[in-house]
């Protein structure tokens, strides 16, 4: 037996109410301190005090809420627990409190509470002579190598005095602990050899935990799935990289103690991998016939693209291994890029996977973070081929002109393997750590502009432009597609409600001005709305939506005609009206629902007076006309812009009153006083409305130069003409971008004339058929032929023979 180690305690000790556990003599544990009572004794006896005794505290279990800052004191445990305070650590939030690391002395008795405010001292008896017996350190000793948690009766054995008492208490249940954990592991080495070490290393239950409970089912379901995942490595078709990098994990799984954050990463890790379809593909539909049935079924207009589309399959069928191609579809809002993409897998016969890359500024998100970072991931392309189960899919990049660029890194150069058909058959992503191969996938991104992608990716991407619908099409496409979409979404059948033809053209001119199609997908929902409400209130006679007695502000109304001679009736009034008609929307139904026109055309009353000419413009959302107005009034000389112009049309400003100045005897140009120096004692005010839009580029050019010139000549330009081109000092019309989406905003404003460069001839190709009858093309390669086309009767004395004014 060993010799005696007697520990002495103060007779008096500050108490520290504690419910957070029970202390035993030789144990550790952490406490929080909150309460008032328990905070100034840590004030005052631990952070104040200089002695060893100082920081020798009576620990007492308190079955009440010690938090509580009641006035009188809550009845005491009569046994506490003498303890040496090893450490405190303070924080203020979220309120203030200490957090105590204690180790037990000794047990006391309270024999009487001397005081107790600030905090509670009271008188103590010491109960222990600590002796170390060799059947107890032993039986303690082994049971700390098999459990690490063994106070189930911690208050009875803290009660207990006298040490036979205590031996009686504790040693059975250490026993019988003792013999349910080695038949434990007797169990297990029975049940599979080869998981030993697993077991040995396994965190051990509670004392409470009895072999066969739930507990122990859930690490059987642990050990079987991890059996089942090894089974899946095996026999999964993954390249020898990749299957020698998951055997090397799954080895340091069956090693690594459930416990570790570490094994719940890797087995995620290793789940993914065997998921992933390293060799799973689909058959592609190689019918060249059947895929141009289905793209014009499914879209209407698009002949660029859908050619496009028909080329790669042919391909295809005589090229099995042929490599994805990187398509990019540019375009403005609303033309249908995204949904091409979808029908595109469809005609192959492939998954087909979105990824939105709007706002995307972390390179993580294309290439997966590293496992050495908490919460990391596979990227968005890993991830996808994970969601679709196929290595052939198609992959639509949505939005990629508006990809950002962080701290994190740029997202834009981490695609730069993704789209490059050369690399991205080793493409590695960080979280994977191994290669996989996307050269069978099809990449489609999409994006509204090519000016805010980077020219590294845009090399690396086939650019086809997908341009606005021209009237003529938005009625095709509303009557093949939106309409029968609205009327499904909203339970009408065409036998309630019927739109003519002539009633879409009235909501495209006048309710809508978009490249795309989504506004006046909107506006037929809008429709079928409240014919919605008609029908849901009850069958009606007839069923014309007119404003004939309705007064202003009221909402749609239902008119009953009974005019024999009406125009939906008068061929059926003889024979009988049947019970129900469907409801005909004609434009007084639209004033009614859609409510006055939003787009009247007012390009005539802006013309209307000198110093006013009419401009094309191009914007990430389609062509759009613009007007640009300029007065002149008594000054110094000045030229004043507004509108927010960028640094280009400025310029293009002043090199418009440069050659204008210059040329002024030759047209005759003055200014109030007769002078031909337009500035002199004049000043000059440009302005481009819409003032809260940003306005920039060159192509503005020629419109300025027409404009001041109506000014200072007095004549009115014509209000049927539109110009778009960028000018020099000399006076020559530069050729310009985005002519076929100026040319189809011009049609959409009813204008008849358009003005372009002349090196811009070429793109009239493009224009659709119907739109080139309607308009009249005036190609210029110099200034002079710009004014002769913009003024009635030209703007010269004598026209140049240069001037091609063309009927297309």
């Amino acid at each position: 037996m060993s010799s005696v180690s007697p520990i002495q305690i103060p007779s008096r000790l500050p108490l520290l109410l504690t419910h957070e556990g029970v202390l035993l003599p030789g144990s550790t544990m952490r406490t929080s301190v909150d309460s008032a009572r328990n905070l100034q004794l840590v004030r005052s006896r631990l952070l104040k005090g200089t002695s060893l005794q100082s920081t020798i505290l009576g620990v007492i279990p308190n079955t009440p809420d010690p938090a509580s800052d009641a006035q009188d004191l809550p009845p005491l445990h009569r046994i506490g627990t003498a303890a040496l305070a090893v450490q405190v650590v303070g924080s203020n939030w979220p309120k203030p409190h200490y957090t105590l690391l204690i180790t037990g002395l000794c047990r006391f008795q309270i024999v009487q509470v001397l005081k107790e405010k600030p905090y509670p001292v009271a008188e103590v008896e010491q109960l222990d002579r600590l002796e170390e017996f060799p059947n107890a350190s032993k039986t303690r000793e082994e049971l700390g190598e098999l459990s690490e948690q063994f106070y189930k009766y911690a208050v009875q054995i803290l009660d207990a005095v006298s040490l036979e008492e205590r031996f009686k208490m504790t040693i059975p249940l250490l026993v019988r602990q003792i013999e349910g954990l080695k038949l434990l592991q007797k169990t297990r080495k029975h049940k599979q050899d080869d998981d030993k070490r697993v077991i040995a290393i396994r965190p051990i239950r509670r004392i409470t935990h009895i072999p066969g409970t739930l507990e122990d089912e859930d690490e059987d379901e642990d050990h079987d799935d991890i059996v089942m995942l090894e089974k899946k490595i095996r026999t999964s078709s993954m390249p020898e990289q990749a299957h020698k990098v998951c055997v090397k994990e799954i080895k340091r799984l069956k090693k690594m103690p459930q416990s570790m954050p570490e094994y719940a990463l890797t087995r995620n890790y290793l789940e993914l991998m065997v998921e992933l379809p390293w060799n799973k593909s689909t058959t592609d539909r190689l019918d060249i016939r059947a895929a141009r049935i289905l793209l014009d079924n499914d879209h209407y207009a698009m002949e660029k693209l859908k050619k496009r589309v028909l080329e790669y399959l042919a391909v295809r069928q005589l090229k099995n291994n042929l490599k994805g191609p990187i398509l990019c579809f540019v375009g403005p809002p609303g033309v249908g890029k995204t949904s091409v993409g979808r029908s595109v897998a469809k005609t192959l016969g492939r998954e087909f996977h979105r990824i939105a890359l709007g706002g995307v500024c972390d390179q993580s998100d294309i290439r997966g973070h590293r496992r050495t970072y908490v919460g990391s991931m596979p990227g968005r392309i890993i991830n996808g081929l994970k969601t679709v189960g196929v290595n052939n899919p198609v992959f639509l990049l949505d939005e990629v002109d508006k990809l950002g660029k962080s701290l994190q890194g740029d997202p834009a150069a981490a695609l730069l393997e993704v789209l490059d058909p050369e690399q991205n058959h080793n493409f590695t992503d960080h979280y994977l750590n191994v290669a996989f191969d996307l050269s069978q996938v099809l990449f489609i991104a999409t994006a509204n502009t090519t000016a805010t992608i980077p020219p590294a990716l845009l090399d690396r991407m086939e650019i086809i432009q997908v341009p606005g619908y021209t009237q003529e099409e938005k009625i095709e496409i509303a009557h093949r597609h939106l309409i029968p979409k609205q009327l499904e979404q909203h339970g009408l059948t065409p036998q309630q409600i019927q739109i003519p033809q002539v009633t879409t053209l009235d909501i495209i001119t006048r309710y809508t001005r978009e490249a795309g199609v989504r506004s006046l997908d909107r506006k037929f929902g809008a429709i079928c709305r409240a014919v919605a409400v008609k029908v849901a209130e009850g069958p009606h006679k007839e069923a014309k939506l007119d404003r004939s007695n309705v007064a202003e502000g009221e909402g749609c109304k239902e008119h009953i005609l009974e005019d024999a001679k009406s125009e939906s009736v008068s061929d059926t009034t003889d024979l009988g009206l049947p019970p129900e008609m469907p409801i005909l929307i004609d434009f007084h139904a639209l004033k009614d629902i859609l409510g006055p026109p939003m787009y009247e055309m007012e390009v005539s009353e802006r013309l209307s007076q000198p110093g006013v000419a009419i401009g094309l413009a191009w914007t990430p959302l389609g062509g759009e006309i613009m007007f640009v107005e300029a007065s002149r009034m008594d000054g110094e000389g000045q030229l004043t812009l507004t509108g927010q112009l960028g640094d280009v049309m400025k310029e293009s400003a002043h090199l418009a009153i440069s050659w204008l100045r210059s040329n002024a005897k030759k047209y005759h140009l003055t200014n109030a006083s007769g002078s031909f120096d337009l500035l002199d004692n004049t000043d000059i005010h440009l302005h481009f409305p819409a003032g809260a839009v940003t306005k920039d580029g060159p192509s503005a050019g020629v419109t300025i130069v027409t404009c001041l010139a109506s000014l200072f000549s007095g004549r009115l330009v014509r209000s049927d003409v539109a110009m778009t081109g960028e000018i020099t000092l000399r006076g020559l019309v530069l050729p310009v971008g985005g002519i076929k989406d100026k040319v189809l905003a011009a049609h959409r404003a009813g204008l008849k004339r358009v003005i372009i460069p002349q090196r811009n001839e070429k793109d009239l190709e493009e224009i659709p058929g119907n739109v080139r009858q309607d308009l009249s093309f005036v190609t210029a390669g110099c200034l002079d032929e710009v004014l002769n086309a913009a003024f009635d009767g030209g703007f010269t004395v004598k026209t140049r023979p240069g001037l091609l004014n063309s009927k297309l």
